[in-house]
């Protein structure tokens, strides 16, 4: 069973039997995933910076990890927001990025060891003015929970790919809603001649 909540898309899923009959083998992983070719979030800012997070308690990548939420996360950030204004500017910060793993099950003779997987994201987009003030956030977050069978590094590496694939596929849908919703007025259709709008402010997604 697999439950979705908006705003945290926090999900539990069932025990992942072993991709591979034969054994702990090599994992034939696929290319990691880009964001080029979504629907770019054209920002009405001069420029847009995106900060690469460094050591902290936010941040934290158990190994075997094909797939770095930290660097899944940059690299969405780089690829969908376009700068297209004319004055102020915007920030990408990765504020939470966390791929932990835990023993569920320390096995036995009738049992199979077992690993939990635990991962959390969480992005912020700030508008600024040209005097540093923020006139507008977003947020968005992903969370996701999964218990997999541990038959070894292959398995293990096998099953943080996919669910930090899984996670930025949520993150990717979540950030646009969020941008949508709390950054309307900030959002472009067209490379824009007026200056930077007003203060934030809460709205819903369509207009009357």
């Amino acid at each position: 069973m697999m439950s979705i909540t908006r705003r945290g898309l926090a999900l539990s899923l069932p025990v992942l039997a072993a991709a591979c009959a034969g054994g702990d083998a090599q994992p034939a992983l696929q290319p990691p995933p880009s964001y080029g070719h979504l629907t770019p979030l054209r920002l009405n800012v001069l420029n847009i910076e995106v900060l690469e997070p460094g050591p902290g308690p936010g941040i934290r990548v158990d190994p075997p990890a094909p797939l770095s939420p930290v660097v899944q996360a940059v690299q969405m950030g780089r690829e969908r927001l376009v700068p297209v204004g004319t004055t102020g500017r915007g920030r990408f910060l990765v504020e939470t990025a966390q791929l932990a793993r835990e023993v569920a099950d320390a096995g036995g003779l009738f049992t199979q060891r077992t690993e939990r997987l635990s991962l959390a994201i969480r992005v912020r987009v700030e508008v600024l003015a040209d005097d540093g003030r923020r006139v507008a956030f977003a947020e968005a977050e992903v969370r996701r929970t999964a218990t997999v069978i541990d038959e070894g590094p292959a398995s293990r590496a096998r099953a943080a790919d996919q669910i930090v694939r899984q996670g930025m596929d949520d993150l990717n849908v979540e950030f646009e809603f969020q941008l949508r919703r709390n950054l309307r007025d900030w959002l472009m259709s067209a490379t824009p001649a007026a200056p930077l709008p007003g203060p934030v402010q809460q709205e819903s997604l369509t207009r009357p």
